[in-house]
Parts: structure tokens; sequence; C-alpha cells
């Protein structure tokens, strides 16, 4: 499971509504297993369990995220989201609905200057290479 699969499950969240997409896959509502994903609180068993769907092609059932058998905290820190405990899980909760979030403007490189163009070499008349700095060539005097 990647970080492109839970967030694909994210966004499938925020389509369906908490509600919608718990019942879908027949979680059910567990504040003790909560992470934040731009200021908004999910479920992350839910979450997790739909990430795998992504991820193998089935959801992972309720029961296969048993404490025992899945550390949900740990997957989600692995992959840079931030999992609060239960005290803390008065974080706002999703959007029933997916809102068009602002897009940000891509921070624009620098701009460059043009190369300077390199000089141009002086060239014996007589001999054809290149004169030194003094002007005056070695070859031809």
């Amino acid at each position: 499971m990647t970080r492109q699969h839970i967030l694909r499950a994210i966004e499938e969240h925020d389509d369906r509504g908490t509600d919608a997409f718990i019942g879908v896959y027949g979680f059910t509502r567990n504040p003790g297993h909560t992470f934040v994903h731009e200021d908004r609180a999910y479920d992350s068993k839910a979450v997790l369990g739909v990430a795998h769907k992504f991820a193998t092609g089935s959801p992972a059932r309720p029961e296969d995220l048993v404490d025992a058998k899945c550390d949900d905290a740990a997957i989600l820190r692995k992959h840079g989201f931030d999992v609060i405990a239960p005290a803390a899980a008065a974080v706002a909760p999703a959007p029933a609905r997916k809102q068009a979030a602002p897009r940000r403007k891509a921070a624009s490189a620098p701009a460059r200057k043009p190369a300077a163009p390199e000089p141009e070499l002086a060239i014996c008349p007589t001999c054809y290479t290149a004169l030194p700095a003094t002007g005056i060539c070695d070859e031809c005097g």
C-alpha cells in the first residue's frame, strides 16, 4: 500500500461523506483510530481498508484490521500522515461532500540571466592560430 492508495481512499471518503463511506464498506465509527489530513479528521481503519482495495483490488474487511494484526497508526505515520490520540480527536470532521480546494500557484523558478556570449578569439591573419593576450602571434611575430 502506498501513500497514493491512501490519498485515493481519502478522496473517496470526501466524495461519499463520512457515514456513507463507512457504511458502504461495513466499518463503524471508531474515534480511537483517527488521523488528520489537510486539517480534517478521518477514521484510520476505514480509510486503510479502502486503500487496501486500491492496492490489491479488494477492500480489507473490518475484522482484518484488528489491532493485533494491523497497526494503523504506524502505517499512516510511515506514509507521512498525522495520527492523533483519541482525546484529541475533536478535529473538524471531513466534509459531507467534496469541495473544490483552492489551487495554489506553483512556485516559479527564479529568472535566469541570459548567458553572456563568449568573446571571439583573435586569429593571426597569416598562420590562422589564436593570438595570445598580447595580440602578437608567437609564430609570425
